[in-house]
């Protein structure tokens, strides 16, 4: 019994050892946000004190592809990984 108990708890600490390594992934996807839109990207009145202590200590992605132009046809496409021409999103009015 005691065999066990020790071994399940080493089994759970190196478990979660393996889960800290992996790195925390926050994608934002802004509805009519601009890239100059932010106070780290400098613009004079726009305060995003958040962003901007996201921005200074993560990976900021600055070159960047959307595949419409609109927000929702472009999340459509990054949830589908579908193009939004497949999907019948790209038409004028949709």
């Amino acid at each position: 019994m005691k065999t066990s108990l020790l071994l399940s708890l080493c089994l759970t600490a190196w478990c979660a050892s393996l889960q800290a390594a992996t790195p925390n992934i926050i994608l934002m996807m802004g509805d009519d946000h601009g890239w100059e839109e932010t106070g780290y990207n400098g613009h004079p009145h726009v305060k995003t004190p958040v962003l901007d202590e996201m921005a200074a200590t993560a990976l900021k992605f600055e070159r960047f592809y959307a595949a419409h132009p609109s927000c929702s046809p472009t999340r459509a496409s990054f949830l589908t990984g579908r193009h939004p021409n497949r999907m019948g999103t790209f038409t004028p009015g949709w």
